[in-house]
């Protein structure tokens, strides 16, 4: 029996070396989780034996559990790279269409031919569907996606409406309404531009010109064009009906302020124009100009000045950086400004995550023993933050290994040494006359 103790022995002892072997060739792994092997003693009395006297029969390895405690954070040059600071594991999909989830720390992803988001092993990143504005619209696994870049924004989008937020000197001279010409700068008071985009992502200038009115106090009058003629005079655009005013056969609008300098009104509210013409077979444009929102004001000693200026329309832009955020959101830039979020990388953790299985490459799935995976998304619950640019090296502590494996050798040798014991006492036993 005590061959078969000593043996126990040498096996835990040899099972020690290996899950310390392990991580010591997987201190350099991103992503890896150390292991550590636990024993226990195996101590057997019959109903009837006498615990007094009962010595032990050895020792056995009840488990090698993986210690989920968080690597270091090694920063790249990478915006693919990505770390996790906290609980959670980030979802692969090991080819597309696959209902095969398996789950990983390792973050060091890329763009692969597809355009798709994927690992160094070719596993596809999940991420959740996402609204408009970025927000999450589910937070299943089952309608997770593997996350696509597209190589370009997609459709262009027309322009339907301009913010203008500005101030308009209050001590500028007043003028004649009725001899505007864009052509001269003595007939108006001040013009700002902006491009806008007609429905096939062509750009155009509008320019929106501003006569301080002699007419009546606390009174602008607006007018826009928009490009120029073959003869290269800019082309009047008529602000739809009802109109403030009309003088040439151009309608303009009419912008009015209270004594303090505060907006008090436009006229028409919302400033639209009629239907603008555009060449090269896009639909006609049609412009809302905002100002009511973006608090206008006409106060002295400032000069004219434009305090916002933008439109929502954009033209096809070709893909110009990715960007993701500590909270996972996948946003996509591109050339002409716009961007838009692709999803948010899907985090799962798991009661027991000790429960794992191991399939190699730093990944796991799912058991019984972990239970069902727990899905959100980073920075929330239980879920840590996912840090860009940066990589979760492995746990391993080379120091406390290599202290484990002298004593894990030490322990082997003893029960070799024991054993070469017991076969002295055997020996001497036998050779008795």
């Amino acid at each position: 029996m005590s061959f078969n103790t000593s043996l126990s022995g040498l096996n835990g002892a040899s099972k020690d070396l290996s899950a310390t072997s392990n991580n010591i060739a997987n201190a350099n792994s991103t992503g890896f989780k150390k292991s550590r092997a636990e024993f226990g003693d195996i101590y057997a009395v019959s109903a009837f034996g006498n615990i007094k006297t009962a010595t032990g029969q050895g020792s056995l390895t009840q488990v090698v559990s993986q210690q989920f405690v968080q690597g270091n954070m090694q920063f790249t040059d990478s915006g693919l790279d990505l770390a996790i600071s906290g609980s959670g594991f980030f979802a692969v999909s090991p080819s597309l269409g696959s209902l095969e989830v398996n789950y990983t720390r390792a973050g060091a992803f890329g763009i692969d031919k597809d355009g798709y988001i994927v690992n160094s092993s070719g596993q596809y990143l999940m991420g959740l569907p996402v609204n408009p504005d970025g927000t999450v619209s589910s937070t299943s696994l089952s309608t997770a996606k593997q996350l696509l870049v597209p190589a370009s924004s997609g459709a262009p989008r027309a322009t339907t409406e301009v913010e203008l937020g500005i101030n308009v000197p209050s001590d500028a001279s007043a003028l004649a309404v009725a001899d505007f010409d864009p052509k001269e700068p003595s007939t108006y008071t001040s013009a700002t531009s902006v491009t806008v985009y007609d429905s096939l992502g062509d750009a155009h200038v509008l320019t929106t010109y501003f006569v301080k009115d002699d007419a009546a106090p606390n009174q602008w009058a607006m007018f826009q064009t928009m490009d120029t003629d073959a003869a290269g005079d800019p082309i009047p655009v008529d602000l739809a009906a009802p109109a403030g005013s009309s003088t040439g056969g151009i309608d303009y609008a009419t912008m009015t302020f209270n004594s303090d300098g505060t907006f008090d009104a436009t006229t028409p509210l919302p400033i639209t124009s009629s239907p603008i013409a555009v060449p090269g077979g896009a639909d006609p444009l049609t412009l809302t100009m905002d100002l009511e929102h973006n608090a206008p004001t006409q106060f002295a000693n400032l000069g004219f000045v434009v305090n916002k200026l933008s439109q929502d329309g954009v033209t096809t832009g070709r893909l110009s950086g990715l960007s993701i955020g500590e909270d996972g959101l996948v946003r996509a830039n591109f050339s002409n400004g716009d961007s838009t979020p692709l999803g948010k990388v899907l985090m799962a953790d798991f009661r027991n995550a000790q429960g794992l299985k191991q399939i190699g490459n730093n990944s796991w799935v799912e058991t019984i023993a972990s239970g069902t995976p727990l899905v959100g998304e980073a920075g929330t619950g239980r879920f840590g933050l996912i840090q860009s640019g940066a990589l979760e090296a492995s746990n391993v502590d080379l120091t406390a290994e290599l202290v484990n494996l002298i004593t894990a050798q030490r322990n082997f040798q003893a029960n070799a040494k024991a054993i070469e014991a017991n076969k002295a006492l055997s020996d001497t036993i036998i050779n008795i006359r």
